[in-house]
């Protein structure tokens, strides 16, 4: 069993297998060794008057308690795992700070050495970040026309001409009437759902949905209910089940349903079922919403994403979710829908009134790949990315099942996910791995459930084949070592 993104606890349907019994034991009691060892050390200090941070007399605790435990004592020793500083581009390789702890890793200092590491953990998928990247002038002369920022919301004084030609350009490439442009992806849904849902409206979410997207459900006062991840057949139970019972207490009709799914997930590496989930809105009369962030410009033949990987009309979906932060190595997110909804949500949506918009430079940065993937720059280079980066995606997925790892995802994903499992090898492997001049990125609870603990590897059309070979070498040593090829 494992915890979904709303609470609900859902049984794990990952298209991988999975640990023998005795292993999940061993997990589990590496997890309680961990949490018990974590609270003797919490009763000696508290025996001795050591505290972690200081509580005003008379007030409530300003955290949660178990938070803030995992968070010092399960977290804290291994936090050298995360938030290593890079001196760098995200292009092939990066440049990483080395840094020491004095203090049993309460904090870090660097050492001014710097440590060259193959990329793999960046979302740079069609290479646009690199210092040598084809956007890079007209993105240098756009921040000396246009300045840094625009000092203001789009719906006031915050629209240039540069918005207005990414959201036309954005709204051709993928088959929709209109397009908005938000300037953080995480916004983006976050103020995008409860501007969509209201009271008496129903949103059925997958239980592997995105954070942006939880928080934006839970912002609404929409009710919401969780299918199992990207199973089909849950999902029209849950639709069906709550066409009959309706509205709790009344049980009046829903005023809308709407489903909200991932393109491409991100944890796991898989690709939705769009075309099957399109059936059922349509058999249902529900409206449907895709976060595309990782599947634009990653998945379909000329990157048009998850409606384009499996034939699907983009008219069939009402709302198209997506960032600019990964494929088009920018910031900022999109709303692609019918101008009408488009048109509602300017008005509607906290973050268009709110936020500022997009930087000048950002919005250079997003148009300039898009033209390049679309070819209309006058050459096939977009083309070839999107190429490389499924050849690139298959050919490294394909070889680490070969060498005996557990990997999670469909093959076309540039999300790589190789499970660790046991908590005790999340930290061992991110070490060994940087030791040998990898950068990787490592994930365990609560972003994953307890026993799911993994190391993700993002794949880019920057990588050579003689890089990803070379990876492959090191990361087959290390999964030796460390004893985690699974399938051996």
């Amino acid at each position: 069993l494992k915890m979904g993104a709303f609470g609900s606890v859902l049984s794990s349907k990952l298209d991988a297998p999975h640990l023998p019994w005795y292993n999940t034991l061993l997990v589990f009691f590496q997890w309680f060794f961990i949490i018990f060892v974590g609270y003797v050390y919490e009763f000696v200090d508290k025996l001795f008057g050591r505290k972690a941070f200081a509580e005003r007399k008379g007030y409530a605790p300003l955290f949660n308690a178990f938070d803030s435990f995992y968070t010092r004592r399960a977290f804290g020793p291994i936090r050298d795992c995360w938030d290593s500083p890079v001196a760098s581009s995200p292009s092939e390789w990066i440049e990483v700070l080395e840094r020491v702890t004095l203090d049993s890793k309460a904090s870090f200092v660097l050492t001014g050495n710097k440590r060259r590491c193959l990329n793999l953990g960046s979302y740079n998928y069609l290479g646009f970040a690199g210092p040598d990247s084809v956007t890079l002038e007209n993105v240098k002369e756009t921040v000396k026309n246009y300045g840094i920022g625009t000092c203001s919301a789009q719906s006031d004084i915050g629209s240039t001409d540069l918005h207005q030609e990414l959201e036309t350009l954005m709204a051709e490439y993928l088959g929709k009437e209109s397009c908005m442009i938000f300037s953080m992806g995480f916004a983006t849904n976050s103020t995008t759902v409860p501007a969509l849902a209201s009271k008496g409206d129903l949103i059925i979410s997958d239980s592997l949905n995105h954070a942006s997207t939880v928080i934006g459900c839970r912002s609404s006062v929409a009710k919401i209910k969780v299918f199992q991840h990207n199973d089909i057949a849950d999902l029209e139970r849950v639709i069906r089940e709550s066409i009959i019972e309706g509205q709790p207490k009344t049980h009046r009709p829903w005023k809308k349903i709407i489903i909200v799914v991932e393109g491409l997930y991100s944890m796991e590496g898989n690709i939705s079922k769009i075309a099957d989930i399109v059936k059922l809105k349509k058999k249902y009369k529900c409206y449907l919403y895709i976060d595309e962030a990782h599947s634009i410009g990653a998945l379909g033949t000329y990157g048009r994403g998850v409606c384009e990987h499996w034939g699907v009309d983009p008219k069939d979906v009402d709302i198209l979710m997506g960032t600019f932060t990964k494929s088009f190595a920018g910031v900022g997110g999109y709303i692609a829908s019918d101008k009408h909804v488009i048109d509602y949500l300017r008005r509607k949506s906290f973050a268009q009134v709110y936020e500022s918009s997009m930087s000048p430079g950002s919005v250079r940065q997003a148009f300039e790949s898009l033209k390049i993937i679309m070819g209309k720059d006058g050459t096939d280079l977009g083309r070839k990315k999107i190429l490389a980066l499924k050849e690139n995606s298959r050919f490294f997925r394909r070889r680490l099942k070969d060498l005996g790892f557990q990997v999670f995802g469909d093959d076309d994903s540039p999300i790589i996910p190789v499970m660790l499992y046991h908590p005790v090898k999340i930290p061992a492997f991110f070490r060994e791995s940087l030791k040998r001049n990898l950068a990787v990125v490592v994930v365990c609870f609560p972003a994953t459930p307890l026993t799911m603990g993994r190391v993700r590897f993002c794949i880019s059309a920057s990588h050579s084949r003689e890089n990803l070979e070379w990876a492959l070498k090191e990361i087959d040593e290390i999964g030796s070592k460390i004893c985690i090829k699974y399938d051996r």
